[in-house]
């Protein structure tokens, strides 16, 4: 009796004691499988639970990696693709011009169904240009500003306001809120004599 009190007692994986029949060993009545651990197996499984835990967070950052380089890459194929409209649509703004010059030019000898297609072709083109995202810059009636104009010169007037842009020489554009061409315009200049005559109105 004593020498059977010695023996290790082995339990199963679901902690239960294993069943025996007249002092023989009875097999198992399920799958689960008899587990003995010391405490050097102690020591491997917790060293596996931590090798499998860093290659998970290594795993992971692998991952986050991997779809910030993704976005990144992305970015950069999205900027040039823009980039390259960008340069094409600078090209084909002096050709708006030209448009511009020979359906303000009004040839009297044209006839009616060249300057329409003249008209036509100028409108194709520039919607296919605004649809890429160029836009006109607004300039008469509006104050002088020189993110967006350029000016060449002045008007003495008292019909306008000081500073305000009376005159468009050449259309300004903007590609998708950038100015790829100030307009040019000239601006409205306060007569010289006239603080002088609004101060003897004054009087």
């Amino acid at each position: 009796m004593s020498a059977q009190k010695d023996q290790p007692i082995e339990f199963n994986s679901a902690g239960r004691k294993p069943a025996q029949n007249a002092g023989q060993d009875a097999p198992t009545l399920d799958s689960e499988q008899n587990i003995t651990l010391d405490g050097d197996a102690l020591d491997d499984y917790g060293k596996l639970l931590a090798e499998k835990q860093e290659l998970m967070n290594t795993l992971l950052r692998r991952q986050a990696d991997f779809e910030n380089y993704r976005k990144r890459v992305e970015k950069e194929r999205h900027q040039e693709r823009h980039r390259g409209v960008e340069l094409l649509i600078e090209q084909l703004i002096p050709v708006l011009d030209t448009f511009d010059r020979a359906l303000e030019g009004g040839d009297a000898g044209a006839s009616a169904e060249y300057r329409k297609g003249f008209e036509l072709i100028r409108r194709q083109l520039w919607d296919a240009l605004s649809k890429q995202g160029l836009v006109r810059v607004e300039s008469v009636g509006k104050q002088f500003d020189p993110h967006f104009h350029h000016a060449i010169g002045s008007v003495e007037t008292s019909e306008h306001p000081d500073g305000s842009v009376v005159e468009e020489l050449q259309p300004g554009y903007l590609f998708h809120e950038r100015v790829v061409r100030p307009a040019m315009v000239r601006v409205a200049s306060a007569p010289e004599d006239e603080p002088h005559q609004a101060k003897r109105r004054g009087n």
